[in-house]
């Protein structure tokens, strides 16, 4: 039998409310042992979709009753209810020794504590939910941004599950078909013409290609972009660090060289998440310690998804400028030409050369961010997301997309060499079955238990 299970599920501290949630076939009977309605009603009777207001109480070793709280209970039956299960939900004051209390009380009244993501996963098991459709509630809880909600609930709307599960019927069509071809020789089925079968597996090829690709801007917005301010010593990179930052992030000083080590902070810019590193000024030196953070520099940079140069504007390019961009390759690169305050003296159009997405900025005076966020938005196409399709979001997402699209380029190149369409339709059986542990339809255990190891306790 199924336990029922309890466990907060408003975040600990003070506030007007809190909530403790209960879900399980015993939820109104230790719900009732609990909660008493001003009422009087019995609320192992209650119906669902209603709400009461009484007392939380407990129950003493000598038998007496003590009272936690003041509450509204909210009551849903099963299966219409977010875990389908029978539930209720007590609303309390939203003081930490009151949840705390409120909690221990029906865990004595006996309920189990609830495991990470419990809740939702006993959705998905009910199948109120898909698995996609449960990782974007996780999402929405730890969205930071307009983007990051948005992306959350395309994925909580079931889009992405929809677009994957369309790529994996029409694989299964094609599997049955050539099953039924191939296993049925003396029967009056059609064979599937080669190139309808190659168009087809085509068509899913560029569809997985195209989510796959999705992965880069759907992990920015769920986990931040990794960012590298790089210059040479005294350009302003710790001002605009603290800037970004909102505080005295970085040491900020007219001596070069300041800035030994790395320096990072997860800040918010708009409707975009910086993971933000400020550098050692790059620069040939004889100081060993600087050498060191030069060097953890250079590798910030190669491993960085951004990368913000920036120049002082008062004084001309120099040999260690012209070194910095030639070290930045192809990374995506915004440059900042700081220090508008002062005179301007440094050719721009030999920069844009080298790196065309260029904006002019006063860190000191705090002048240019907004051209900065939009710069960023821009340059990683973040602007317009198109979210129809839905975003692959985690690891998870993008291993089991990749098998499916290798399967599929493997069956198209099995058929384009000659093979039989048994050899086809086993790689297409392979790519079914990816894109069905993608959506959850066939995900094992181990992989449900991983995914809402990562929840919260109440959700």
């Amino acid at each position: 039998m199924q336990t029922t299970i309890a466990a907060i599920a408003t975040p600990l501290g003070t506030g007007g409310l809190g909530v403790v949630r209960l879900s399980g076939p015993r939820a109104y009977e230790i719900a009732a042992r609990v909660f008493v309605p001003l009422s009087g009603r019995d609320i192992r009777r209650q119906k669902g979709y209603t709400a009461l207001l009484g007392r939380v109480e407990r129950t003493l070793p000598n038998g007496g009753r003590e009272m936690l709280d003041q509450a509204v209970a909210l009551f849903f039956r099963a299966p219409k209810s977010y875990t389908g299960e029978d539930a209720v939900e007590l609303s309390c004051h939203g003081g930490v020794a009151v949840l705390q209390e409120t909690l221990r009380a029906l865990l004595d009244a006996g309920a189990e504590l609830a495991g990470p993501g419990e809740f939702s996963k006993r959705a998905v098991l009910a199948g109120k939910m898909t698995l996609t459709q449960a990782e974007g509630v996780m999402d929405l809880i730890n969205a930071q941004t307009r983007q990051g909600a948005a992306a959350a609930l395309s994925a909580m709307d079931g889009r992405l599950y929809r677009h994957a599960a369309a790529i994996r019927a029409d694989l299964v069509d094609l599997a049955a078909h050539l099953a039924a071809y191939v296993d049925y020789p003396d029967e009056d089925i059609p064979q599937l013409e080669e190139g309808v079968l190659s168009d087809r597996l085509q068509q899913a090829a560029d569809q997985l290609s195209a989510l796959l690709q999705s992965f880069d801007t759907g992990s920015m917005i769920r986990n931040g972009i990794d960012t590298a301010i790089v210059g040479k010593p005294n350009v302003g990179k710790s001002t605009l660090m603290n800037l970004l930052a909102g505080y005295q992030r970085s040491i900020v000083t007219q001596v070069p060289g300041t800035t030994r080590d790395v320096v990072e902070d997860r800040v918010q810019l708009g409707e975009v998440t910086l993971n933000l590193a400020d550098t050692a000024g790059i620069r040939e030196t004889d100081d060993l310690v600087e050498q060191l953070g030069v060097q953890r520099s250079r590798e910030k940079l190669e491993r960085a998804q951004l990368v913000l140069a920036l120049f002082d504007g008062s004084v001309p390019l120099d040999e260690e400028d012209r070194q910095l961009l030639s070290q930045i390759g192809d990374k995506p690169c915004i440059a900042v030409i700081n220090k508008q305050d002062k005179a301007q003296r440094l050719d721009v159009e030999a920069v844009r050369v080298q790196i065309p997405d260029l904006v002019t900025m006063s860190a000191r005076e705090e002048r240019g961010v907004e051209e900065l966020e939009q710069a960023i938005l821009r340059k990683l196409r973040l602007e317009r997301i198109d979210l129809q399709n839905g975003l692959l979001i985690n690891e998870r997402q993008r291993q089991a997309t990749s098998r499916a699209a290798a399967r599929v380029v493997d069956g198209l190149d099995a058929l384009r060499a000659g093979m039989t369409y048994d050899a086809v339709a086993v790689e297409i059986d392979e790519a079914i079955a990816a894109l069905s542990e993608l959506t959850g339809e066939s995900a094992g255990e181990q992989v449900i238990d991983a995914v809402f190891a990562n929840f919260c306790v109440g959700k």
